[in-house]
């Protein structure tokens, strides 16, 4: 399902990626996108602060409800994928030819709304939880592949440089 959306979203979508020539101004375009990805992270944060103040627990260190323990774990999880997710993204930057870059932006939404998906199928129970959870990692697994590709067998000359 990830390669067909992103597929539909590129030829559909009525966007390009602006003219980056340099692998600082790619460095600089991937910041602006990843910060759009954070955006599930926050929500997450605040909606877990609010379930653990409306919680009836009374002691603050205690055992959390179900409801507290859910949004916790979503953000830590979020968390973790968003750290990976954007070094695999500003590498992906430096590799992808220029009319390739409308990527970047495409697989932020990606990670976004499949962030946000997890979050609603973790909430309805934990056997729903894969689709949203594939969706983020299936992506995430096949940038680093290509990066991976890219830094051994395309450009083994550049690796450390």
């Amino acid at each position: 399902l990830c390669p067909c959306l992103i597929y539909g979203a590129y030829i559909f979508l009525p966007f390009d990626a602006p003219l980056l020539p340099t692998v600082s101004a790619r460095l600089v375009y991937t910041l602006r996108c990843a910060t759009f990805a954070t955006f599930p992270i926050v929500l997450g944060m605040i909606v877990s602060g609010i379930s653990r103040l409306c919680s009836s627990a009374l002691e603050p260190f205690g055992e959390l409800q179900r409801e507290v323990e859910i949004h916790r774990t979503y953000v830590s999880q979020s968390v973790h994928l968003f750290i990976l997710y954007f070094f695999n993204m500003a590498v992906l930057a430096t590799y992808l030819p220029q009319e390739l870059l409308k990527l970047i932006p495409l697989l932020t939404g990606l990670f976004a709304i499949s962030r946000l998906i997890f979050w609603m199928s973790y909430a309805i129970g934990r056997s729903f939880r894969v689709f949203g959870f594939s969706m983020t990692f299936l992506p995430l697994l096949a940038m680093l592949l290509w990066n991976l590709y890219g830094m051994f067998v395309l450009e083994p000359q550049n690796l450390l440089s």
